[in-house]
């Protein structure tokens, strides 16, 4: 058999696009359908809210207050009161098990916002890490700065230097006038660069 007789003996099998009617394929331009659970579900921004503020109360003195008043009552009244009223006989083993049960509770949720705590603390360090690199980054760039400045400022006429250079071109004219000599033409003094077009040599333009 050819190849163009298996070519056409599998086209008569397979049609043109049977495969691809045939299977539905998964849309990659759609966010995929969430899965049903058998579990339940919940909002863990909000329960970590809440482990926070039952962790805020469980570390006040306003928790051990309550808590050592219900205690006393609790113990007063299965003492104190008729014993057909009593609920929790001595050595109030209902009343251990309401303590045991609350600490058992009450540790997972501590942690849990301890945990977020620690998250916070994390992204608050990275931010202030980050701060720090720019404020030095700016300070480094401030500091060049100021460095170039006082290179320039040593490059420009200060006004005793000016002084300076008068006080010379008067002794200098004075002393020609005495000899009787020309006075001498403004020249731009050794060290400094010469304004521009004054390009004279002494003896007039």
């Amino acid at each position: 058999m050819t190849a163009e007789e298996r070519d056409r003996e599998r086209g008569r099998h397979h049609p043109a696009g049977a495969t691809a009617t045939g299977r539905s394929r998964t849309r990659l331009d759609q966010p995929r359908a969430p899965r049903r659970s058998l579990l339940p579900s919940y909002d863990p921004e909000a329960f970590g809210k809440f482990s926070e503020r039952i962790a805020r109360f469980l570390g006040t003195g306003r928790f051990i207050a309550w808590m050592t008043v219900v205690i006393l009552v609790w113990v007063a009244w299965n003492v104190f009161a008729p014993r057909h009223l009593r609920f929790d006989q001595y050595p109030f083993i209902f009343l251990t098990l309401m303590l045991s049960l609350q600490a058992s509770y009450a540790a997972p949720l501590i942690l849990l916002a301890q945990n977020r705590q620690d998250d916070r603390d994390r992204v608050n360090l990275e931010q202030d890490r980050k701060q720090n690199e720019r404020s030095i980054a700016d300070t480094e760039y401030l500091t060049r700065e100021v460095a170039a400045l006082r290179v320039n400022l040593g490059e420009v006429a200060t006004r005793d230097w000016i002084r300076s250079e008068l006080q010379d071109l008067v002794k200098e004219i004075e002393e020609r006038q005495n000899h009787g000599l020309p006075a001498p033409h403004p020249r731009a003094p050794a060290g400094r660069p010469r304004p521009a077009g004054d390009e004279s040599d002494g003896r007039g333009r």
